[in-house]
């Protein structure tokens, strides 16, 4: 019959053992978690992505297609890119381009423009194009706007309780002035869950009325392009097909084209939202579908 002190040793041996292979798993676990990286199977959100100066920006859909009208509405004036820069630090402060039906007092829309202070009736308001008209027409009338801060020209047109709150966005709104305006090219692109994916791609495309909703916004036809002049504001081409991509899914396109690059309406997995060249010549004309 073994001994006590015996039995007692290969207790502790197997003990020792087992806190041994223990051991060993947690330390494989643990180097598993820190150095591998792990599988992403989530579904990205719907979004847009700008590719900026100093890097990617994402934004909701709804606030890429709102920055596309406010920056496209510039082009119908003519007006240079720092105006644009202007109007998207308003936006930024006053409704970080969602287009409400609220705010203070009876201020309404992306601008927070009021009725009261004779901007014009709450439902024009709300129109992106109507209160981005209202906007630029009030900027030019500063007199020297574009050799003051861009904080103090936004606040001559909004007269602001905080004036000093537009600056913050200053330097993001100068780049997304670039992006929309296309001066960067296919600076653009959107994506969809599987879901809207799906229903974009069972609605039929209204490219009519994509067209006619741009010469609203721009104050020209696109089918007039390429354009026979230099806007101030940017590159007219550009500019157009970036608003389409932005507003795809309103007027049920799943690709635009222009200028040898082509977007395509996907689920924005593994890059598949990006443009690509695809080689071919619209004579200067945006490709809708």
């Amino acid at each position: 019959m073994p001994s006590k002190r015996r039995r007692v040793s290969a207790f502790v041996k197997i003990l020792f053992s087992v806190t041994l292979v223990c051991g060993l798993l947690v330390a494989a676990g643990y180097y598993v978690l820190t150095t591998v990286e792990p599988l992403d199977t989530q579904e990205p959100e719907p979004g847009c992505s700008l590719e900026l100066s100093q890097g990617s920006y994402d934004m909701r859909v709804s606030q890429a297609a709102n920055a596309a009208t406010v920056g496209g509405v510039a082009f119908s004036r003519d007006l240079p890119p720092e105006a644009v820069t202007v109007a998207y630090a308003t936006v930024w402060q006053e409704s970080t381009f969602h287009n409400v039906e609220y705010g203070d007092r009876d201020s309404v829309g992306l601008f927070q423009q009021r009725p009261s202070q004779e901007w014009g009736d709450a439902d024009e308001i709300l129109d992106p194009v109507f209160s981005s008209r209202a906007f630029y027409d009030t900027l030019a009338e500063v007199e020297g706007w574009q050799g003051i801060p861009v904080h103090e020209a936004a606040q001559e047109v909004q007269r602001s309780a905080d004036g000093w709150a537009y600056d913050q966005h200053e330097q993001l709104s100068e780049q997304m002035a670039a992006a929309f305006g296309g001066a960067d090219g296919a600076a653009v692109t959107c994506w969809y869950d599987e879901q809207r994916l799906a229903d974009l791609e069972a609605a039929e495309a209204d490219p009519e009325g994509a067209r006619e909703e741009m010469a609203r916004v721009f104050g020209s036809d696109p089918g007039a392009l390429p354009a026979d002049h230099d806007p101030a504001t940017g590159d007219l081409g550009w500019a157009m097909a970036m608003w389409a991509v932005t507003h795809a899914e309103e007027y049920g396109l799943t690709s635009v084209g222009y200028d040898g690059h082509r977007w395509t309406a996907t689920d924005g997995v593994d890059g598949a939202e990006a443009w690509e060249r695809d080689g071919s010549d619209t004579g200067g004309q945006i490709s809708l579908n």
